[in-house]
């Protein structure tokens, strides 16, 4: 029964369980008790106002039963959300000490890390098992997996939307919106998808041609047999991603882990039957890692039909609801779409200086990969838990920062460990990716770039996922897309100079240390989302429409 619906006027409506009046007039009291007859008066008014309170619980008892029984219900049902796991989870980024805080960021994070570490793996696997046997194909690997695995990146906006539309949707408790949503972003996915397979299967030799240059065009062959073979994947790779998305926005992470975990392991056995014993070189490692990214996908779609969902159901969707999804996911799209031409431009250009250059820089851009996306996790936990204090009922701005002082710190350690681990295998143990000493050579210049530009990612993840929790998004898209251009500059001065792997590293910490300190400075900013009191101007009545 609603309350707004009672006739009787000449009582107050007994509402459960907001207690914030009464806490209001708690105060009041106290403040007021500053004298002997204050003290009296408040005595005398308080036992009046709990006689008033009395009387009127039990007039509705009398009179509204049900009303009693209704509100119980609600406690009921609020405490027992509050005790739930999801509430305590919440709960951490507010009441807890800095350290107690990073223990439970680590603890969430942990097992969103595997999900992006297994993509990365694959490509890492590809070129260790690939530049053992020849250097020709390890440097045809290098445009080949730009089509492949960078040009993937630039569908990121499919899990964006998904993660954001399926958790928006739960919130509300609409199974069927959820259904809905689902089924048309798994049609955009494939549809995209499909596409895709068409312009590798009709394009690939052509884009792989202009990508590697003239002087490398004996390389162009054996990338087109790897990108075709590959091309298969892609409605699946897509596809698969949505699913994913989509189990992630249902606080899920350890389904999709076991998927991707399950394809790492089927692409590893793949390579070593069809590169080492049967010496298939750069086409078995594409049909090891297209049948790996096919078994995941597959995987992902049963986890969803687990939960109670129908994944076969897909459907177009309706000319309004493709509008909802390009306002959420455009300027991510721009944001992902400038990084991926960045790391783009670093090949293309590395590509331009020669065979042993391309297959230093392939194996050193994997490895950089392999250990980027660990920070991945730290922008994930800052889109999940920074919303609710930015601008949500618990509002404060206080512990947002304190929140994303922890996400920084885990970030700088983290990018300490992992620069020199990085580093630390080129150097090391180059035999892993190749036995050619002039690869190695080449590998070992770069260094010093690689570990400068690899420390500072971790705590710009951190940074940029709290911007894009505060729906900063206009913010993030115009200063990557700002640092695309000045880098891609920056890339053609040190090439044309005959600067030569090295310029190239170079024009990348340049980019990365850019991202880093314009996105600290939008935050320290008193106009930043950490700060402003207003967020009218981020646009969050759109995105709440989604």
């Amino acid at each position: 029964m609603d309350l707004k619906t009672l006739a009787r006027h000449h009582h107050i409506p007994f509402k459960t369980p907001k207690f914030q009046p009464h806490c209001e007039l708690s105060t009041f009291f106290i403040k007021s008790l500053s004298t002997p007859q204050t003290r009296i008066h408040a005595r005398r008014d308080t036992r009046l106002i709990t006689a008033c309170s009395s009387r009127r619980r039990e007039v509705i008892s009398e009179e509204e039963p049900d009303i009693v029984s209704e509100n119980a219900e609600k406690i009921k049902s609020f405490s027992r959300k509050t005790e739930g796991g999801t509430s305590r989870r919440e709960e951490f980024v507010a009441d807890q000490s800095i350290w107690n805080q990073i223990g439970e960021i680590v603890k969430f994070s942990g097992p969103a890390t595997g999900l992006w570490i297994c993509g990365p793996l694959m490509s890492l696997i590809d070129t260790a098992v690939i530049g053992r046997g020849s250097s020709l194909e390890l440097a045809a690997l290098g445009p080949g997996t730009v089509l492949c695995d960078n040009m993937s990146y630039v569908f990121m906006f499919l899990s964006i939307a998904t993660s954001n539309m399926v958790a928006t949707s739960l919130a509300r408790r609409d199974k069927e919106e959820v259904q809905h949503q689902i089924s048309i972003l798994l049609f955009v996915g494939l549809t995209c998808g499909v596409f895709m397979f068409l312009f590798m299967r009709f394009l690939g030799a052509w884009a792989l041609t202009g990508f590697a240059g003239v002087k490398n065009a004996h390389i162009v062959p054996a990338a087109n047999k790897y990108v075709q073979i590959r091309a298969f994947a892609w409605p699946a790779v897509l596809v698969g991603w949505v699913a994913q998305s989509a189990s992630l926005g249902m606080k899920d992470s350890w389904g999709p882990l076991k998927a991707l975990v399950v394809a790492s392991t089927v692409n590893i056995i793949g390579h070593i039957i069809l590169c080492s014993y049967l010496g298939y070189g750069i086409a078995g490692a594409a049909w090891a890692t297209m049948g790996s990214q096919v078994i995941s996908a597959y995987m992902m779609i049963e986890a969803l039909n687990n939960k109670g969902y129908n994944a076969f159901s897909i459907y177009a969707p309706s000319p309004s609801e493709l509008k909802q999804i390009i306002i959420l996911a455009a300027p991510v799209f721009l944001t992902i779409s400038s990084k991926v031409a960045f790391y783009s431009l670093i090949i293309y250009f590395a590509s331009s200086m020669g065979t042993v250059t391309v297959a230093a820089h392939q194996v050193l851009i994997q490895l950089y990969s392999m250990c980027v996306v660990w920070g991945e996790p730290l922008s994930q936990t800052a889109q999940s838990f920074m919303p609710e204090l930015m601008y949500g009922v618990n509002r404060s701005l206080a512990k947002a920062r304190m929140l994303l002082k922890s996400l920084v710190i885990i970030g700088a350690l983290l990018g300490l460990v992992l620069g020199t681990i990085g580093t630390s295998i080129p150097f090391l143990l180059p035999g892993i990716f190749t036995s050619d000493p002039k690869v190695i050579q080449e590998m070992q210049k770069v260094l010093i770039p690689f570990f400068i530009a690899l420390c500072v990612t971790p705590s710009t993840h951190s940074f940029e996922g709290t911007l894009l929790a505060g729906r900063d998004l206009k913010f993030i898209s115009l200063t990557m897309t700002g640092c695309f251009c000045l880098g891609s500059l920056l890339l053609l001065l040190v090439s044309s100079r005959g600067y030569g792997l090295q310029g190239c590293w170079c024009a990348l910490v340049g980019f990365q240390w850019a991202r880093f300190f314009l996105a600290l400075r939008r935050l320290l900013s008193p106009d930043g989302v950490l700060y402003s009191e207003d967020l009218t101007r981020f646009n969050l009545g759109e995105l709440k429409a989604t």
